[in-house]
């Protein structure tokens, strides 16, 4: 399966446990904490009145109850699919006959980050944290959801990436806690018994273990977009180095992560090292010989083995396809709805877990003798019509220095053009080397069904595009990539397709703070911001990060203990230049949040507040990076909606 690289259920774990959520031993999470001197507004717990099935217009609360599987996995003997949905409100563990049939809850006010299906197939291990602290603990459960228990309690300061599993049910994972910043590769038992088998540095992430338990696979990160393979020996600790090309030509090996053939003799993996895009490519552990199997113009993004062959996806501007190959050369599975793919595979089974603009998650299997596909979940719309959503298009323009960018564009039923044309908000994805991909994206949805068109760039930094367009933003060339949101904007006004003096631009994490430097940096460009949990001031940002984004940070931004860089950002950071920023602005933060402190926006909250601008602020007590809990979403995307309507001039929420 791609990389969801942060997941025997034996006799030993078959004992009642307390509930997760209450057997983690403090609240740890945030740096700093919040201000509360800073006025601002917290979810309330007031109900939300979403009105009828079929009235118009349709309440954001419906496009956000609208929800499908996330994460899904086939058990060892592919008889079962295990997934996480949030049909209560938060994530949590639900299983289903591979054949179809009625879906059964596991875990209840867990709030799940990460599963596996354990080797011999009898329950689950998963993984919880607290209030979005990415902080977790490890558990078990039975299939049969009666018996739960701690696996590994949560611990302060320990950040965990999940690796796999071995055959024997001994696992690998990786964690901070030794110093709260290092990364070192454990291995451990589902006793709770765990050892260090090798110390790393910064970012040395394991990221999937040997059927034979044997090797655990280990990336180091380069950078937000590329990584150092080697081959970690689990008896002796050597560490062998697969791939480590110099930083100018870095590369990534996780683009679809890893599949081991059952008697531990190869892997295959997608890299893009010493090419554009991720190609599919096979590795004897023996030599670290590799040898390319697949390769084209688009990233291979997932990979199984199955049924005598392997299947594996192919992400084109975001958009996937499936090929499966039984020898006989590559096929195309057809029959599944448009977006993204993950795959696993069981004995003959493939399944497939689609997420697209029209599919919030639904879960197919595809018989390999012949390539049918069947649908065997289906996703719930909360009485959104689904003929009423829209595709998005792919759009392409060059920037003002000749660089071409690319961008999603979803146009509201009818809309005008030219004098007509509608207005627009920009949803800047975070990152930086994230890409937007056409999934289901509820607030979207709404806001062309509001007659405001949605437009989601990939601005130069983006992955998916190439390995040589994700470095044109590094370091000294960030604002490069500022510049290419205004390229856009006129560009789609030129074209007509939007009315460029009603547009706001949103977006959160690094899109957060690319909000901030463009209304800094351009203040004529947008009408209106939304910052959700961005930076503000780089210098403080790089300095608290958490471990797994100080381990990327030093090649991506630059190493801020060195003065050259800290003179570097004092000059790029938007609190600098907060003084330029002239249009109204919704900052929001958790306060929970490990990977940018709360305080971020704080200070952009106090310095527009201070020149005389309205800055709205939402502090969410109980979320982290991002809102997990439903009664937070209904509350912030309300507000957000409110706020942005209000902004472009388009009729009152609820209207």
């Amino acid at each position: 399966m791609r990389r969801f690289s942060r997941l025997l259920f034996t006799a030993s774990l078959l004992t009642v446990a307390a509930a997760p959520a209450l057997a983690q031993d403090s609240a740890f999470g945030g740096q700093s904490g919040p201000d509360l001197s800073i006025e601002a507004i917290e979810p309330d717990g007031a109900a939300a009145d979403i009105g009828l099935a079929g009235q118009q217009p349709v309440d954001i609360a419906r496009y956000l109850l609208a929800n499908g599987a996330s994460e899904a996995r086939l058990s060892p003997d592919g008889q079962t699919i295990a997934f996480i949905q949030r049909l209560t409100g938060q994530p949590e563990l639900w299983v289903l006959p591979a054949s179809g049939g009625q879906p059964r809850q596991l875990t209840f006010a867990t709030g799940v980050t990460m599963f596996r299906w354990l080797p011999d197939g009898s329950g689950l291990f998963y993984a919880a944290d607290r209030d979005g602290n990415e902080q977790p603990g490890y558990f078990g459960i039975s299939l049969d959801g009666t018996r739960e228990r701690s696996i590994l309690p949560a611990a302060s300061g320990d950040f965990r990436d999940f690796a796999g599993f071995a055959d024997d049910g001994r696992f690998v994972y990786s964690s901070t806690l030794r110093n709260g910043l290092d990364y070192d590769v454990y291995q451990a038992d589902l006793q709770g018994n765990s050892r260090i088998v090798y110390e790393g540095h910064y970012g040395t992430i394991a990221k999937s273990v040997s059927p034979d338990g044997r090797y655990a696979i280990v990336a180091e990160t380069v950078g937000e977009d590329a990584d150092n393979l080697s081959l970690l020996d689990l008896q002796s600790g050597e560490l062998r180095a697969i791939d480590a090309p110099p930083v100018e030509d870095r590369a990534s090996h996780t683009l679809g992560g890893f599949e081991w053939l059952p008697d531990s003799s190869a892997f295959y993996m997608s890299s893009n090292s010493g090419r554009e895009f991720g190609a599919l490519t096979m590795v004897d552990p023996s030599t670290l010989a590799s040898t390319v199997i697949e390769a084209g113009d688009a990233d291979v993004s997932d990979i199984a083995l199955c049924g005598g062959g392997f299947a594996y996806v192919v992400s084109r501007d975001g958009f996937d396809s499936l090929w499966y190959n039984d020898g006989d050369g590559p096929q195309g599975v057809a029959g599944l709805p448009e977006g993204t793919y993950d795959i696993d595979c069981a004995a003959s089974s493939l399944m497939v877990r689609v997420n697209g603009w029209a599919t919030p998650g639904d879960i197919y299997v595809v018989d390999t003798s012949d390539l049918s596909a069947r649908q065997v979940f289906a996703s719930t719309f909360a009485g959104v019509d689904p003929a009423s959503l829209v595709r998005p298009q792919v759009v392409r323009y060059p920037a003002r220095d000749g660089v071409e960018l690319q961008g999603l564009l979803y146009l509201p039923r009818g809309a005008g053009t030219g004098g007509d044309a509608p207005p627009v908000v920009f949803d800047v994805h975070g990152g930086p080397s994230g890409q937007s991909s056409p999934t289901w994206d509820a607030t979207s949805q709404y806001h062309v069904a509001r007659g405001v068109a949605v437009f989601k760039p990939n601005v130069r930094g983006s992955t998916g595009l190439g390995r040589t367009y994700s470095t044109l933003d590094d370091r000294e060339r960030r604002l490069d990539s500022v510049r290419d949101l205004v390229d856009l904007k006129g560009a789609l006004a030129a074209d007509g397709l939007i009315d460029g003096s009603r547009a706001a631009v949103m977006g959160g994490s690094y899109g957060g703070y690319m909000v901030n430097a463009v209304l800094s940096e351009y203040p004529d460009a947008f009408a209106a911001g939304v910052s959700l949990f961005g930076v503000g001031n780089w210098i403080t940002a790089l300095e608290v990060a958490s471990p797994a984004l100080k381990a990327s940070d030093r090649i991506e931004y630059g190493d801020i203990t060195e003065q050259r860089w800290r003179d570097v950002y004092g000059q790029m950071s938007p609190v600098f230049r907060a003084d330029r920023i002239a249009v109204p602005v919704l900052y929001s933060h958790g306060a929970m949040d490990p990977r940018i402190d709360i305080s971020e926006t704080e200070v952009m909250v106090q310095a527009l507040r201070g020149n005389g601008i309205t800055a709205e602020f939402i502090r969410i007590p109980d979320e982290g990076h991002g809102w997990r809990k439903l009664a937070n979403r209904l509350f912030y995307y309300r507000e957000q909606a409110r706020f942005l309507e209000d902004q472009l001039g388009v009729g009152a929420v609820g209207e």
